[in-house]
């Protein structure tokens, strides 16, 4: 997506049209746009051609050649082709390149957060037929995605959970107190921002469902917003798009910290309550 971008830039700047940048590879128009728009993988071959069109000099060729290369070099995700939906390993690209990931939860604890166990248990809910091999290796992706936090230089999280996520009981009492160690434990780290919105809040600009806002550290890729559904995803960066997600997750994170000033010792409270359950 970056390097796409770029690469529509570097034609514009040298004043050529996306007809003519065509005619000088001998290719159709189409061709082109799905360049420019990340639609298609970026040939050396074109490229080299490309931006010596455009008054490129060698050095500047060669460095977007090797930059090509190394975003074609396939993502961790790739090993997990047989769990991974399609549509699914675009977010997890995106997602590995965040520098901000702002979401909200309304009925599962976060996938970045989740224990093995729960994890296990959500996911055999949504895919009841599957083996337990087949059902390992869903865990396993879940459990690696995870590993964005764990980073040197990690994105920051800043997770709004609705009360919901934490009163569902997903595996049982002891699965619940376990997940809930794992948050108490996540919020330790200076990068994490936790936030829980309970019943007590009342209406909340969050009625829509989950969410995932990104942020990323290249200009060149816009801040996105990601829905999920069932079967499927949309994708949003258009300001008017997005803006009211931020908005709206800007809004709930200070209503859930006005209700729920002490969150640790919130989630100790209901802890002790899955202890007697």
């Amino acid at each position: 997506m970056v390097l796409a971008k770029r690469l529509r830039e570097r034609r514009e700047r040298a004043g050529v049209s996306q007809e003519e940048a065509a005619e000088a590879l001998d290719v159709s128009f189409a061709t082109v746009w799905r360049m420019e728009g990340a639609k298609t993988s970026l040939r050396t071959l074109y490229l080299r051609s490309l931006l010596r069109h455009y008054g490129a000099d060698e050095e500047e060729v060669e460095e977007f050649v090797q930059l090509a290369k190394k975003a074609e070099e396939p993502g961790w995700w790739n090993a997990f082709r047989e769990a991974l939906p399609e549509w699914f390993g675009v977010y997890l690209s995106l997602e590995s390149e965040a520098r901000l990931i702002a979401a909200y939860e309304p009925h599962y604890v976060s996938g970045l957060l989740q224990t093995p166990a729960y994890a296990r248990a959500t996911l055999r809910v949504g895919f009841p037929h599957e083996s337990e091999a087949q059902l390992d290796r869903r865990v396993e992706l879940r459990m690696r995605r995870q590993r964005i936090l764990e980073r040197t230089a990690p994105p920051t999280l800043w997770l709004v959970m609705d009360e919901t996520a934490l009163r569902r009981v997903i595996g049982g009492p002891e699965v619940m107190r376990a997940q809930i160690d794992a948050l108490l434990h996540a919020m330790q780290y200076e990068h994490i921002a936790l936030s829980v919105l309970p019943f007590g809040a009342g209406a909340h600009p969050g009625t829509g469902g989950h969410y995932s806002y990104l942020r990323f550290a290249e200009p060149e890729i816009p801040d996105t917003v990601y829905l999920e559904s069932l079967s499927s995803a949309q994708y949003f960066q258009e300001r008017d798009d997005i803006e009211p997600y931020l908005n709206a997750h800007t809004v709930m994170a200070a209503m859930a910290s006005e209700t729920v000033p002490d969150l640790r010792q919130w989630l100790h409270d209901l802890r002790k309550e899955y202890e007697y359950a």
